[in-house]
């Protein structure tokens, strides 16, 4: 089982997603923001637009928090600037990492994460240190038993699915990036509800990480992914399910 998919499926399983809605919100809003600045405000014209106006109808944001983050992004109404910034990092147990950033003030953000890395026994990396281990991909995962394999699987494919595979108790579905959009529509009109659906940066390979050092690497995540200006992050870590469901109980 893949360590995001592993991550995500826990997360959502204990409820941590739901907790931090404020977070996610943020988040998306942020994204909402950049997507219209970078690409304009329609999103029959913007796929990557189309995709963050997507998870946030997923994540139940009113219409009118979509409406004015994407105001905001096309200068319609006055808002925060927000630079995009991805930084290369390493973990306990040697796991890579990819924290990508939105944020108004890259020293404030760059020295936040630095001080949480070194605080739990990682540390910040050069460029391109741990980048090339990592692919763009579109990215689903989907428990299992919320709807027959087969016509999900057949639903993925047809669609533009790459790779459709048993993840644990989920099914992981790989996709380009351009056509998440498409198998994310297909995997819905087939009856699933993903747990999460996403541009993700799938690492090639994994890094064992056990014992003191996978709780370590857990705590980490944590508060990265608690960080304000943190968007996402990407890790190669492979941490034992029991592992991560004990550190989140």
């Amino acid at each position: 089982m893949s360590g995001h998919s592993k991550w995500a499926s826990i997360k959502h399983k204990k409820g941590v997603a739901d907790a931090r809605r404020g977070k996610l919100f943020t988040r998306i809003i942020k994204e909402l923001t950049v997507a219209a600045r970078d690409g304009g405000g329609d999103a029959t014209m913007n796929p990557r637009l189309r995709t963050v106006i997507a998870d946030a109808k997923a994540a139940n944001m009113p219409a009118e928090n979509i409406k004015r983050a994407i105001r905001r992004g096309t200068g319609e109404e006055p808002g925060v600037s927000y630079e995009e910034v991805t930084y290369e990092a390493y973990g306990p147990g040697g796991a890579a990492l990819l924290i990508q950033c939105l944020t108004d003030n890259t020293n404030r953000a760059v020295g936040e994460i630095r001080h949480l890395l070194s605080k739990h026994n990682g540390n910040l990396g050069t460029t391109n240190s741990v980048a090339w281990m990592f692919e763009k991909h579109g990215h689903i995962v989907v428990e299992q038993g919320s709807v027959d394999e087969e016509t999900l699987m057949t639903a993925a494919i047809d669609a533009g699915a790459d790779d459709f595979r048993e993840d644990g108790d989920n099914w992981e579905i790989v996709s380009s990036p351009e056509a998440l959009e498409a198998v994310r529509e297909a995997v819905a009109a087939a009856g699933a509800t993903p747990i999460s659906a996403q541009i993700a940066m799938l690492p090639q390979n994994f890094v064992k990480v056990e014992g003191k050092a996978a709780q370590q690497m857990i705590k980490l995540m944590d508060v990265l992914e608690d960080q304000d200006d943190v968007q996402h992050v990407w890790s190669n870590f492979d941490i034992e399910a029991k592992e991560i469901e004990a550190s989140l109980a």
